[in-house]
């Protein structure tokens, strides 16, 4: 149950009246985030139009690469919200949400690749507080992604970070997008 209340849709702004009409068509359900910042119209306004930007200018990498960090990013802080809508996003994309069950089995299971390894480890480092991102680490994405890769692959996991954290922190739990597909992939 989140910390504190949705703002329901009879007392909603016309900003968020609009969310909520592009989040039902989107996604079937209003997005709990959503319904949270719609206390904050100045922020549901920068927080969507920042989502939308994100989302199409997040196109160097393979979706399977960039959702497996992302989803990597909401298990390790343990984000039900997160990991639940990841795992929507990624079976809709026709992504294997099947290996995420593996994931924390990553380094010697035959459903991650070498570069998903270093995805996951990139992931890990820059979730861990302190951060423990290394040069060679960068260097290794670096040279399999390119420069715009990993500065992509970087930025999606900050955003990641950024969201698992609000969600975490309002108390934003999973809202059922995988009919507990999620609940049986692994988190912290």
């Amino acid at each position: 149950m989140p910390r504190i209340d949705r703002v329901p849709a009879a007392r909603a702004g016309l900003l968020a009246r609009l969310c909520y009409r592009f989040s039902r068509r989107r996604y079937g359900a209003v997005l709990d985030p959503v319904a949270v910042t719609a206390h904050h119209p100045k922020l549901l306004l920068a927080a969507g139009l920042g989502e939308l930007a994100v989302q199409r200018a997040a196109r160097v990498l393979p979706a399977s690469v960039r959702e497996l960090a992302v989803y990597r990013t909401a298990t390790r802080i343990g984000c039900s919200w997160c990991v639940d809508f990841g795992t929507m996003l990624q079976r809709d994309e026709g992504l294997d949400v099947e290996r995420l069950r593996e994931i924390e089995d990553h380094r010697t299971s035959p459903k991650f690749t070498e570069l998903d390894r270093l995805v996951i480890e990139y992931a890990d480092a820059m979730t861990d507080l302190p951060v423990r991102v290394t040069d060679e680490q960068v260097a290794e994405l670096d040279r399999r992604l390119g420069h715009r890769g990993l500065v992509e692959l970087t930025h999606m996991i900050a955003v990641e970070n950024q969201r698992t954290r609000f969600n975490h922190a309002l108390g934003l739990t999973a809202q059922g997008f995988t009919s507990g597909e999620a609940c049986r992939a692994p988190t912290p």
